[in-house]
């Protein structure tokens, strides 16, 4: 296994800062989710035209590309034209850099589509993003989020799109927090098909200034409630070997730790773990 932060943890960071801190900070790579002020990729310089010069820049401070977090959306047909678009922007982007993994999302509308009607909506969009040019190459990864926390509900969506290249992103707090699944539960039903993990730790304080909608805060990794280190052991125990990105949302929640603070203390809290 190998540890990535997200840009979204670091949104005031530009290139430069990503190459100079991300291995001072103990990390093998990075995910991009936007960079400053832009947050699709696809649309900068630095991500097409000058992409090979992107990647050997990372290369040279040590660090790897270990996703594109892309806003695809394969549950939702009105989004079909904008998603397969995105896509085709997103592979030559993907490749140049050198990275195997797109994270899309599922989405979806429960109130109008069963969750059975929306994994065919899934399965139409991915199969006309996965018959694009160079797409079967990539892993393109749904994440465990929005209308698809429960596995067994994510399971719908993989069964019916078996190709190796369509996978899960599991988000671990996504699945404990929110759909209440045990690690285990989680991993008998998608566990297999995992290629990737999102983590951070929360506790549930309702009271506290800081507490989100649900009444979940986000915290110090290790210092929560979430079943972290119980789901890195069972992906250890069955030979994952791919990335564990610490998804500090420090773009959409201010009062988050900086990253200068809080990106050293996940490496420290991980590193461990994964060894």
């Amino acid at each position: 296994m190998k540890l990535s932060f997200t840009t979204l943890g670091c949104p005031e960071w530009d290139l430069d800062t990503i190459c100079a801190k991300g291995g001072k900070y103990g990390y093998d790579g990075v995910d991009f989710r936007g960079l400053q002020e832009t947050m699709d990729i696809t649309q900068l310089p630095a991500f097409t035209s000058a992409v090979a010069e992107t990647r050997r820049q990372l290369q040279d401070a040590g660090l790897e590309v270990s996703g594109i977090s892309s806003s695809i959306r394969v549950c939702v047909p009105e989004k079909l034209e904008d998603n397969v678009e995105e896509a085709r922007r997103s592979i030559p982007v993907a490749k140049g850099l050198g990275c195997g993994a797109v994270r899309v999302f599922g989405g979806g509308d429960s109130a109008v589509h069963s969750k059975e009607e929306l994994a065919d909506i899934g399965r139409d969009t991915m199969q006309q993003i996965l018959a694009l040019d160079g797409a079967a190459d990539l892993k393109w990864l749904f994440e465990t989020h929005d209308e698809w926390i429960k596995a067994v509900e994510c399971k719908l969506l993989l069964d019916r799109v078996p190709n190796e290249a369509f996978g899960v992103l599991w988000d671990m707090g996504h699945t404990a927090r929110v759909g209440e699944e045990s690690p285990t539960q989680t991993y008998e039903a998608v566990g297999p098909r995992v290629a990737y993990t999102h983590i951070k730790d929360a506790v549930y304080e309702p009271e506290h200034a800081e507490a989100m909608k649900d009444g979940w805060r986000y915290v110090a990794p290790g210092t929560g409630q979430l079943p972290l280190q119980e789901a890195i052991a069972l992906l250890k125990q069955h030979d994952y070997d791919g990335w564990i990105m610490f998804e500090h949302e420090k773009r959409w929640h201010q009062e988050l730790e900086d990253p200068e603070d809080i990106f050293p203390v996940f490496s420290a809290w991980a590193r461990p773990l994964i060894g």
